[in-house]
């Protein structure tokens, strides 16, 4: 194993609740109240749907893509769902600097540093730009055993559903989180912060039409065909955690300028049918603000290297 390289899981495609859009020679966010499940191919028009996609919206007779029938990997929810508190460089969409709210990593002209993480509105080093960061890898399909599609997102709300259900229900099933039948679920709320507009994210849940207990009882029956057939879930989750651990950062330098384009921009376009989680926390005069903010960051770090 290549030192220094995080070994993900493999990735077939992509779930999200938006898209990039071309408006006035900009690329711009725009959020949308339904998934989409694209490959990992962009052509001019953007990302290209995934078959998994149409052939999900055929069963739903063409209406909104809300709910997709999903399995997760592994039993260890950390695993499934990788989230922390990130700084990233708005320019190139890299990650400055990941923390847990205990220790980060950070980048520095001498090489990456270990230090303290405060939580984002305790650190002076982000001057409020840090925000979590999360990475969802679920199974559609049975096309692919461990190929999995990958849902990112910057949302508070999301990632507070997501480990909440998965830590849950790991323990209501006895461990049995991988043979778990779960769907995401796309939810949408309101706040004041979002002067009412609705507020998407995303939620996973046991299969619809199934209660908590037939959805345990199916998990049993699944653990005990892949015990059967000599499928060993506890090594699988120790490959993945070593793989995990590998390296310092997930995302590869080609992901930097997709992630950039997809949250760092901020606002949506209008007419889109909502916002998205980070957008209800601010504003046009927010986005003008974090842009001088990191001009700030820039001149500190150039000041200052060995910081």
């Amino acid at each position: 194993m290549i030192k220094g390289l995080c070994i993900t899981p493999p990735i077939l495609g992509r779930i999200s609740i938006g898209r990039v859009v071309e408006r006035n020679g900009k690329r711009l966010p725009e959020k949308d109240d339904q998934f989409t499940i694209t490959t990992q191919v962009q052509s001019k028009d953007g990302w290209i749907p995934h078959p998994q996609d149409a052939e999900l919206r055929q069963k739903v007779g063409g209406e909104k893509l809300r709910s997709i029938p999903v399995r997760v990997l592994f039993n260890d929810p950390p695993l499934n769902l990788r989230a922390e508190y990130c700084l990233f460089d708005r320019k190139n969409g890299r990650p400055l600097c990941v923390g847990n709210g205990e220790r980060c990593l950070r980048y520095a002209e001498s090489g990456i540093q270990s230090l303290p993480c405060p939580s984002p509105d305790e650190c002076t080093f982000s001057d409020g730009l840090c925000k979590p960061y999360g990475r969802l890898n679920v199974r559609i399909g049975d096309d692919d055993d461990l190929g999995t599609f990958i849902f990112r997102t910057t949302g508070y709300n999301s990632i507070r559903n997501l480990t909440a259900r998965l830590h849950y229900y790991k323990a209501v099933s006895g461990n049995l989180l991988a043979c778990l039948p779960l769907q995401l679920r796309l939810r949408g709320k309101s706040t004041t912060q979002s002067h009412r507009a609705p507020i998407y994210y995303v939620d996973i849940t046991v299969r619809e039409g199934m209660s908590l207990a037939e959805a345990v009882n199916t998990a049993r029956e699944e653990h005990q065909k892949r015990v059967a057939n000599g499928i060993d879930q506890a090594a699988l989750d120790a490959a993945a955690e070593r793989g995990f651990a590998n390296g310092a950062f997930e995302d590869t330098i080609d992901e930097m300028s997709d992630i950039s384009e997809e949250f760092q921009l901020g606002l949506s376009a209008p007419g889109s049918g909502g916002v998205s989680e980070t957008e209800s926390e601010s504003g046009k005069s927010q986005v003008r603000l974090t842009d001088k903010l990191q001009s700030k960051l820039d001149q500190r770090a150039s000041a200052a290297p060995g910081q």
